[in-house]
C-alpha cells in the first residue's frame, strides 16, 4: 500500500471524526485509529537497523572514557572545593 493511499484513508478518517466530534464518535473511531498507528509503526520498524559490533565496541570505548575522565575530573573539583570550604571552617574558627 502506497503513502498517498495510506494518508487519504487517514485523512478520511479524521475527517469522518471531526465531522462527528462526539465521544462516541471518538470511540468508533478509535479502532481504525490503532490500526494506523500500528501500520505506521512497522513501517519506521523495518527502516531501523542494528548497529555492527563494531559500531557497538567503539561506542561503548568512548562512553567508558568519557565516564572515567568526568570521574576523575569531579574527584578533582569536589576535593578542591572540600580542601577551601575545611581552610575557611578552619580560618574563621579561630
Amino acid at each position: 500500500m502506497g503513502v498517498e493511499a495510506r494518508e487519504k484513508r487517514m485523512a478520511k478518517t479524521i475527517a469522518a471524526a471531526a465531522d462527528d466530534a462526539s465521544f462516541g464518535g471518538r470511540i468508533k473511531s478509535l479502532p481504525e485509529r490503532i490500526k494506523f498507528f500500528y501500520n505506521d509503526v512497522r513501517t519506521e520498524m523495518r527502516k531501523v537497523t542494528a548497529p555492527s559490533r563494531k559500531e557497538v565496541q567503539a561506542t561503548t570505548s568512548v562512553v567508558l572514557i568519557t565516564v572515567f575522565l568526568f570521574g576523575v575530573y569531579f574527584f578533582v573539583i569536589d576535593n578542591l572545593i572540600g580542601r577551601g570550604v575545611d581552610y575557611l571552617f578552619h580560618f574563621f574558627a579561630k
